[in-house]
């Protein structure tokens, strides 16, 4: 038995951390999701954690409150901690300009950070993808993770009038003319594959 035991636990040893969690695809009340290529919602956990949230994936996904419709003035804000390394560098962050999220035309504008300290802003039609900035982008103002996987970033994005500014940590990264970059929708959370991410102060405000 023991013998047993033994080669079982190096199994688990040598499977990835994501892998060895078991994803409940239930949801805290209020909250819907939608997972990349429609794949199990099985494979995510996502439940509150202390007066946040916390995101165990196998799948990317998207999450979000259906009362969050941003219009007119208004920042959307979450701080994200990363909690350890995944297999590969996997991003995390905030969408907005949801439209349609359940259906085939699901359109949205996503800005995400990852543990290399660099971010990505990108739109979302469909089935297609579209970068708004040159691809991956680093910045000093992303936290890189630690030795550990671990880092905590602050993202925000903010529209007043005719421009739209993308923060983290405070600092703004990157900004567009809100005629260039669909903001007005829904907003929520993203959240890559295989990531394990605690999600604090996630918050719309109307301005």
């Amino acid at each position: 038995m023991r013998t047993l035991t033994l080669a079982t636990l190096a199994l688990l040893a040598a499977l990835p951390a994501a892998a060895q969690q078991a994803g409940s695809g239930q949801l805290p009340a209020g909250w819907q999701a939608r997972t990349d290529k429609d794949a199990p919602l099985e494979g995510v956990k996502f439940a509150t954690m202390g007066g946040g949230v916390h995101a165990t994936t196998g799948p990317a996904v998207i999450l979000w409150r259906p009362g969050d419709q941003a219009q007119g003035d208004f920042a959307v804000a979450a701080t994200f901690t990363q909690t350890r390394a995944p297999e590969h560098p996997e991003a995390y962050g905030l969408f907005v300009g949801g439209k349609a999220l359940q259906s085939p035309e699901q359109g949205y504008t996503y800005f995400l950070v990852r543990q290399d300290g660099k971010f990505l802003i990108k739109t979302r039609t469909g089935a297609t993808t579209a970068n708004v900035t040159t691809g991956w982008i680093e910045h000093p103002a992303v936290v890189k993770a630690d030795a550990a996987g671990k880092a905590t970033n602050a993202l925000r994005v903010e529209q007043v009038g005719d421009r739209v500014r993308f923060l983290v940590n405070g600092t703004e990264v990157h900004s567009a003319a809100a005629a260039d970059v669909a903001t007005g929708g829904q907003a929520g959370l993203r959240i890559n594959h295989n990531l394990d991410v605690h999600v604090d102060g996630f918050v719309l405000e109307k301005k």
